[in-house]
């Protein structure tokens, strides 16, 4: 056994007996359906602000996108600005707003406070299903863990993907969203201490008399070896080969901030007024997070084009630049963003089926007539019960390792997108509330146009097919918005309604 194996396995030995503990503490804390999927709507901005950094990043940016560094070079940078640009500006625009809305209607997931603004049932499940996208997101963060397996504890690939669906699986299943959120503000503070540490590194072991030597020293090495390497727009990468590309990039990022599992995060928040906290502290760990994109970088100056899988460059400058018990701490906190995320998506999907379409219809609709008491007992046992099936549909879908893992988490990034913006932002800042008929048409013309676009191959790229298909889902609902007739009025029009009436 090598060095670097015995302290990988010493060190995720160590972080898996944190996190058991927490979620065992949190599995006795979880009582109800509402504590599996927000923790109970009484989590404080820090904790949430680091563990919506970690849920929005995870591993893709330890191991895909410093990846995508490696092999398209300077462009890449553009993820840089995407995510800290892109990112922020819709948790602004829509969290404030959303958790304002929530304080009346008390939902519990994406699903549920579309389906209970719209009042549409159609619409509450039809969401649900398309957060099955989602399990392509599950599905390339355990490719990162069975990466990480792989490489540093000598697993075959098929077994370090066992692995790390079985651990995944059996944290989320006993401790919902108080371990997804505790545990993620502990990931998030390792992952931000690794970016500066592999930011940092670069400079010192290329150190040329000065920042400005030092870089100028690395752009030349990269152009030596390809000049795509150093160009703005690299015609050689998937996402940032076009001004149109890094817009469809920055939009997708920008929708992205909505997606349930941060969705989820917002509705957990206990006070309104600690949102501002909340998003800088997401914003200021998100950014030394992604310092780790010099990574890919550094990677290709030191070791050329000789690593035979661009998800693992990463690790190979780290095996490269760090002595051993470093490398092992590296292997680590990657598993640590896998699982960050990973989680946070079990959870959100589970609820679908235990909240959304079990307490929301089958029970509320009479279809499954039962007490609430009962109803909430086994609306807790389907949330659990969910989540070893939907780690097993990801495990099937990268069975057979995938080029990018980068690619594969935005199919279901951008699926879920295009069918949920046009409902959300229209009722956060529709003049009036629309029709659940034009909703229902949005999430639907959203969905099938994506679908269209990007597995055509009209756009190849996954975030700008992804970026057209959600405007086409928000022009949908403002154009029926006007067209369709709404019986249900907002509580606002109805005010004016009997104002005009009294007059």
């Amino acid at each position: 056994m090598s060095t670097v194996t015995l302290y990988t396995w010493i060190g995720f030995a160590l972080f898996l007996i944190v996190m058991l503990v927490l979620g065992f503490i949190s599995a006795r804390k979880t009582k109800s359906v509402s504590d599996f999927a927000t923790g109970g709507g009484n989590l404080g901005p820090y904790v949430l602000g680091l563990s919506f950094a970690a849920t929005y990043l995870s591993a893709a940016t330890f191991l895909g996108y410093p990846g995508w560094s490696y092999d398209w070079g300077l462009s890449n940078l553009w993820i840089f600005l995407a995510m800290i640009g892109g990112g922020p500006i819709g948790v602004l625009m829509v969290a404030k707003k959303v958790r304002k809305l929530n304080t009346k209607q008390k939902s519990l997931s994406l699903p549920d406070w579309l389906g209970d603004f719209y009042n549409s049932d159609i619409l509450r499940v039809g969401t649900g299903l398309i957060l099955l996208f989602n399990i392509f997101y599950i599905a390339a963060q355990f490719v990162a863990g069975a990466r990480i397996f792989e490489y540093l504890l000598g697993m075959s690939y098929t077994t370090g993907l066992i692995f790390i669906t079985a651990i995944v699986v059996l944290y989320v299943f006993a401790g919902g969203a108080f371990a997804d959120i505790y545990t993620d503000a502990v990931q998030a503070v390792m992952m931000a201490v690794a970016g500066v540490a592999i930011f940092v590194s670069g400079i010192v072991i290329f150190w040329d008399g000065g920042l400005s030597g030092t870089f100028t020293g690395i752009v030349d090495n990269l152009s030596d070896q390809n000049g795509n390497l150093v160009e703005v727009l690299n015609p050689n990468s998937a996402h940032f080969y076009s001004v149109g590309a890094i817009s469809g990039a920055i939009i997708i990022q920008w929708a992205f901030a909505s997606a349930p599992h941060l969705f989820n995060k917002v509705l957990g928040l206990k006070r309104e007024k600690d949102l501002g906290k909340m998003i800088a502290t997401y914003v200021v760990a998100a950014s030394f997070c992604l310092l780790v994109l010099f990574g890919g970088l550094y990677s290709r100056v030191a070791l050329g084009d000789s690593v035979a899988e661009a998800d693992l460059a990463l690790m190979e400058y780290a095996v490269w630049a760090f002595p051993a018990i470093i490398v092992a701490i590296f292997g680590v906190v990657i598993l640590a963003a896998a699982m960050s995320t990973t989680d946070g998506i079990f959870v959100s999907i589970s609820t679908v089926f235990a909240n959304d379409i079990f307490l929301k219809f089958l029970v509320k609709r009479k279809i499954i007539d039962i007490s609430d008491e009962k109803a909430q007992k086994v609306s807790l046992q389907i949330s659990r019960l969910t989540v070893p099936l939907i780690g097993l549909a990801a495990f099937l879908i990268v069975l057979q390792p995938p080029a990018y893992m980068g690619d594969v988490m935005w199919i279901g990034i951008s699926g879920v997108a295009a069918g949920t913006m046009g409902p959300i932002l229209y009722a956060i800042y529709g003049k009036r509330k629309a029709p659940a008929r034009a909703a229902e048409l949005s999430m639907t013309t959203g969905l099938l146009s994506y679908l269209v676009i990007y597995f055509t191959g009209i756009i190849p790229s996954t975030m700008s097919a992804g970026a057209v298909a959600t405007f086409i889902g928000i022009l949908t609902i403002v154009i029926f918005a006007r067209i369709l007739k709404n019986p249900y009025p907002s509580e606002r029009e109805d005010r004016e309604e009997k104002r005009s009436m009294a007059n």
